[in-house]
C-alpha cells in the first residue's frame, strides 16, 4: 500500500497542515474538498476577527512549504479576520500544494475494501476505499478527515433537536455570527429586538456587535437566551486568559450585560418557536417561559459532526460527545474542570478501523472552544503515526494557553455543574419570566 495517497477530508486550516506534514513525510497526500474554493467555511465567517493571533494560525509545517515560495509570513502579533486567514495563508497554502488539492470532490462515503463494518478478515491489510460523489472511487492507504462541523450546527431546540416552529420559522433565524458591518446584514437587526441564543464565543462576538448598534439605533434590544441556570462564568476568565484577544471579548460581552444593553433569560431550554399574529415571533420552554416578542433570532448553540458517511467503518465514538473516546475525557465540559485541554495527537484520536483518523473540529465532536493550533499538533502527530515514527507520534510539541477558567460547567449549559469547581462563586442573573 505504499504507493497509495493518505487522503484528507477537507481543504480547511487542518486539513490543509494535515496535507503540509504528510507530504515532509514523504507521502503524497490528495486533499479532498466538497466546496469549490479553499477555506470554504472559513470564508462564511470571513468577517470575525479572530482571537488567536497569526502566531498561534500558522501551522509549523505549513510555514515551511511556504518559505519555498514566494510568501510573505504576516505580522506574528496581529488579528486577523477570517478572510484575511483566507487570503494571507489558506489560499496561498493550497497553490503550494497544487494538484495535491481537488475541489469539488464531494466524499460521500470511507469504507475497507471489500469489506462491510461487519467483517473482520483484512481489515488490517486492505486498503480504504473513499467514495467520491459522482460515482468515483479512491484508494488510499490512511484517511485523514478534517472535514469540521461548521455544515452541521446545533439547533434551537433545547433537546438537541429542532424546536417546535423552527424550521417554519427559518427566515427570522440565523446559525451563524451575522455580520454587522455589511449594511443590509444592520438593517436587518437595527431597531429590531433580537434574540441571541448561545453562550460560547460566536455568541459573546454576536452579542457584542449587537451590543454596538443598540447604542447607535434607539429601539434595538438585546434578549441572551442561555440554557445555563445562571451566567456564571460564561464571560471567560478575562485578563487571566492567555489569549488576551479571547477575554477581552468576554470582558466586552459582561460589560454589555453589566450596562443593561442586554436582557439574559437563563435556564431556558427552548421547545417551541410560535408567530404572535405581529409578525414576531415567540420562544417558549419546556417549562413554560417565554421570551416575548422578537424580530430575529441568532442560533449559535454549537456544532455536531456529520457521521454518516462514516458508517462502514469502525470507529470508536464517546456516546456524549460523539468525539473519539480516548479524547473525549480530556474536553468533555460536563467533568473538565479548568477550559484547558492538553495536547493530543495520534492516540487519542486513533479508532479500531486501522488508519482513520478524524482530526480538527470533527475530532471534538459536540465539545466546545477547538484551537487551531491544537489542530496543528494532531495532524503533526497523525502523519508521524502514518509514518510509522512512533517516538515523534507520542512526542508533545506544544503549550497550549489556559483559558483563566476553573468551574465545571465554564463552557456548557448544566446548571448542575456549576455547584462545584475551583472559583469563587459566579454571578447570577435571574431568569425572568413571561413578558
Amino acid at each position: 500500500m505504499d504507493e497509495l495517497p493518505v487522503v484528507v477530508v477537507g481543504a480547511g486550516p487542518i486539513g490543509l497542515a494535515a496535507a503540509a506534514h504528510l507530504a515532509e513525510r514523504g507521502f503524497e497526500p490528495l486533499v479532498l474538498e466538497a466546496a469549490g474554493e479553499i477555506g470554504a467555511s472559513v470564508r462564511e465567517w470571513g468577517h470575525v476577527r479572530l482571537f488567536s493571533r497569526w502566531a498561534e494560525l500558522i501551522d509549523p509545517a505549513a510555514a515551511r512549504l511556504l518559505e519555498t515560495r514566494e510568501w510573505r509570513r504576516p505580522d506574528a502579533a496581529a488579528y486577523p479576520t477570517g478572510a484575511d486567514w483566507v487570503s494571507e495563508y489558506l489560499e496561498p497554502l493550497g497553490a503550494a500544494l497544487g494538484d495535491r488539492v481537488r475541489l469539488g470532490a464531494r466524499v460521500v462515503g470511507v469504507a475497507r475494501r471489500g469489506r462491510d463494518r461487519v467483517v473482520d478478515a483484512g481489515r488490517d491489510t486492505e486498503p480504504l476505499t473513499v467514495h467520491v460523489a459522482g460515482e468515483e472511487r479512491i484508494t488510499a492507504r490512511a484517511v485523514v478527515d478534517a472535514s469540521g462541523t461548521w455544515s452541521s450546527p446545533n439547533p434551537l431546540g433545547g433537546d438537541g433537536l429542532p424546536a417546535l416552529g423552527e424550521r417554519a420559522a427559518r427566515e427570522r433565524i440565523t446559525y451563524q455570527v451575522p455580520d454587522f458591518a455589511d449594511e443590509q446584514v444592520r438593517a436587518r437587526f437595527a431597531g429590531k429586538r433580537v434574540a441571541i441564543a448561545g453562550s460560547g464565543h460566536s455568541a459573546l462576538t454576536a452579542l457584542v456587535g449587537l451590543a454596538q448598534i443598540a447604542e447607535e439605533v434607539p429601539g434595538t434590544e438585546i434578549v441572551w437566551v442561555l440554557r445555563r441556570g445562571t451566567s456564571g462564568n460564561v464571560f471567560g476568565g478575562g485578563e487571566a486568559d492567555q489569549l488576551p484577544a479571547r477575554g477581552a471579548l468576554g470582558l466586552r460581552a459582561r460589560q454589555a450585560v453589566e450596562e443593561g444593553c442586554v436582557r439574559t433569560v437563563t435556564g431556558f431550554r427552548t421547545a417551541s418557536v410560535e408567530p404572535d399574529g405581529d409578525g414576531r415571533l415567540v420562544l417558549t420552554s419546556f417549562d413554560g417561559n417565554k421570551t416575548g416578542p422578537v424580530d430575529e433570532v441568532v442560533v449559535l448553540t454549537g456544532f455536531r459532526p456529520d457521521l454518516s458517511w462514516l458508517s462502514e467503518i469502525r470507529l470508536e465514538r464517546d456516546p456524549v460527545l460523539q468525539a473519539p473516546a480516548e479524547l473525549a475525557p480530556l474536553i468533555d465540559p460536563n467533568v473538565h474542570s479548568c477550559g484547558t485541554v492538553y495536547p493530543h495527537g495520534a492516540k487519542e484520536l486513533s479508532h479500531p478501523e486501522p488508519g482513520v483518523f478524524l482530526a480538527g473540529m470533527k475530532s471534538y465532536g459536540r465539545a466546545p472552544t477547538f484551537l487551531a493550533m491544537t489542530g496543528y499538533e494532531q495532524v503533526r502527530s497523525v502523519a508521524a503515526a502514518i509514518a510509522g515514527d512512533t517516538e515523534a507520534a507520542e512526542r508533545v510539541e506544544l503549550v497550549l494557553p489556559e483559558t483563566g477558567v476553573c468551574g465545571g460547567a465554564g463552557l456548557f449549559d448544566e446548571p448542575e455543574a456549576e455547584k462545584g469547581g475551583c472559583c469563587a462563586a459566579p454571578e447570577v442573573i435571574a431568569p425572568p419570566r413571561a413578558g
